[in-house]
């Protein structure tokens, strides 16, 4: 079954993956990057900036950006690598991966760019295969060595998560784990808090963390679930409000109804030998639950609760 190709007056050409109960995302060849998800009731739940700007040479502030070879400024590269402002190609060879032909899944892939070679100069093939599920996104990124000597990157899936108010939302699953504070020149802390609530800008990385972390929507009554595998790390961004102000393709309020929870790999790079191959996994689902009846039980929810 072909894929549903749309090619839009700005010069990026978008896939539209639908799935039989209803759902719906959207995947650019611009970034690689997955800039919306519909439930089967057409509800958005992922972030885009009121502001955001589509050129070829800007990242898109929203959706699921990939940040690759480089997470943040934790290198010599520009922000969050160079893989998330490239032009993608459909991947019809996606070995050892199985190939798909359904309207549900796309795989993707980048090979670096002359000036990519310059800034960072390695032979390497990225892929990304993106599924939609009934009530999940699943993501699986992957990067071969094809140069003749080994390389490290750091790597992360940048989940701009849609939620109703930043003040309502908690993060269960990351209490008691050291984490790396950006806004305190990466100093390394302890989380002390039972859950994480918001009530200011907060740019964290948390080390070594679950392979499942809920995130929770009081007003909104959902959850989303992430698991991933093979990014030890978790990010948490949210800007506030003079930080929001400062960020041009962000809008003065947009920050209350944004969170972004990463999948990361970023204390400890990932180390490829010649024609080694790493894999990572992420799955996002959403929950529905009543915290005000108390329906929802966060442990159960990383205990596997579905």
């Amino acid at each position: 079954m072909p894929l549903n190709i749309v090619n839009e007056a700005e010069g990026f050409p978008r896939i539209i993956l639908t799935e039989p109960s209803g759902s719906s995302a959207e995947v650019l060849l611009h970034g690689g990057q997955v800039v919306s998800w519909k439930n089967d009731r057409r509800e958005e739940l992922l972030f885009m900036s009121s502001k955001a700007i589509r050129k070829t040479s800007k990242a898109i502030r929203g959706g699921i950006p990939v940040c690759f070879p480089q997470f943040g400024t934790m290198g010599s590269l520009e922000q969050h690598g160079f893989a998330r402002n490239r032009l993608w190609s459909l991947d019809n060879d996606p070995s050892p991966l199985a190939a798909v032909n359904t309207q549900s899944s796309v795989d993707l892939i980048l090979r670096p760019s002359e000036e990519d070679s310059k800034t960072w100069p390695r032979r390497f093939e990225l892929r990304l295969r993106v599924t939609l599920g009934s009530g999940k996104l699943t993501l699986i990124p992957r990067v071969r060595n094809l140069d003749n000597k080994p390389f490290s990157f750091t790597f992360a899936l940048r989940n701009y998560l849609s939620v109703s108010d930043i003040s309502e939302v908690r993060i269960e699953g990351l209490e008691t784990l050291d984490y790396f504070d950006n806004l305190i020149r990466k100093e390394r802390f302890t989380e002390q808090a039972d859950a994480i609530t918001f009530d200011g800008e907060i740019d964290r990385v948390y080390l070594s963390s679950p392979t499942k972390i809920a995130i929770i929507d009081h007003e909104k009554k959902r959850t989303f679930v992430l698991r991933k595998v093979g990014m030890p790390d978790a990010a948490v961004w949210n800007p506030w409000d003079k930080r929001a102000k400062a960020i041009s393709d962000l809008g003065d309020e947009d920050y209350k109804t944004m969170l972004c929870v990463d999948s990361a790999a970023v204390e400890n790079s990932i180390v490829l030998k010649p024609f080694e191959e790493w894999k990572g996994h992420q799955e996002i689902s959403t929950v529905s639950s009543s915290y005000c009846s108390g329906q929802l039980d966060p442990s159960k929810v990383l205990r596997g609760f579905r």
